[in-house]
């Protein structure tokens, strides 16, 4: 089996396996896919939380994106952990470079255990630089609620802030409702000329460490393979939903979900 595109993954590492370069990779190669890396920060974790974190130098996360690049172009671009703001000057920089036009941005910022992951200053350089330079921003409530300065309780206040990120620079937004308390989970997506609200039923399971970086990573690889931003977004909630509903049961704390869950695509679909 040939792999269908070629993307690169800019994030942190996850020593447990169920989040970040991790999860990314297991999923684009479980959608097809052929994954390339550019590791921001190793982090020392399991299920139960995150002991700590080693960054990398940003000299050298700008050497790992531009040397891979070179050699192994990539289709698209899916952006996740960037701890600091030297990281995402070096990560912009290494951008205008290669000229890849399909970024998906996930503005990780605090791991499921409560983890801070990211500083003040960096969501600054964040909120100013690098979200107008993406195609799809995907926040959860905590993180739209860091970038906005809203708070967020109900579908409607998601909405403003999903429109608030519009109005900062981003192209599409999907903003996800897991934090909610819900008997199910609507995700908003939201652009320039569309709303859609993704509704999913709420599994009872601890097992859900990695869905956003699975998330983000599954709309990176259905997008480069010629779907819409829109549908690109449903195909990638309803792989999360099966690895969620399928986990293997892993961990005494915030279990993994599972990424065995192949959904067969071709570059010609839209």
């Amino acid at each position: 089996m040939r792999p269908n595109s070629k993307i690169l993954v800019i994030a942190g590492s996850d020593s447990s396996g169920g989040a970040g370069i991790q999860a990314d990779i297991k999923t684009i190669t479980s959608l097809g896919s052929y994954a390339m890396t550019a590791i921001t920060a190793v982090t020392i974790q399991n299920s139960l939380g995150v002991k700590s974190v080693v960054p990398i130098k940003p000299s050298e996360i700008k050497n790992q994106i531009l040397f891979t690049s070179k050699d192994i172009r990539p289709d698209a671009i899916k952006i996740g952990m960037l701890h600091s703001s030297e990281v995402i000057d070096k990560v912009l920089e290494s951008l205008g470079k290669i000229q890849v036009k399909k970024i998906i941005l996930d503005p990780v910022m605090i791991a499921k255990g409560g983890a801070k992951l990211i500083d003040k200053r960096a969501i600054q350089v964040l909120k100013k630089k690098l979200i107008n330079k993406v195609h799809l921003i995907t926040p959860n409530i905590p993180e739209a609620e860091i970038l906005t300065d809203l708070k967020i309780s109900n579908q409607e206040e998601m909405k403003l802030a999903a429109k608030r990120l519009i109005n900062m620079g981003a192209k599409h937004v999907l903003l996800k409702g897991g934090h909610l308390k819900s008997k199910e989970v609507f995700d908003i997506y939201l652009n320039n000329s569309c709303l859609k609200i993704f509704k999913s039923k709420r599994y009872q399971t601890k097992n859900t460490h990695g869905t956003g970086c699975t998330l983000s990573s599954a709309i990176t690889t259905f997008y480069s393979c010629g779907k819409s931003m829109k549908k690109a977004c449903e195909l990638g909630i309803k792989y999360v939903n099966s690895a969620i509903l399928s986990n293997p049961k892993y961990g005494k704390g915030n279990g993994p979900i599972n990424h065995l869950n192949s959904m067969k695509i071709t570059k010609k679909f839209k």
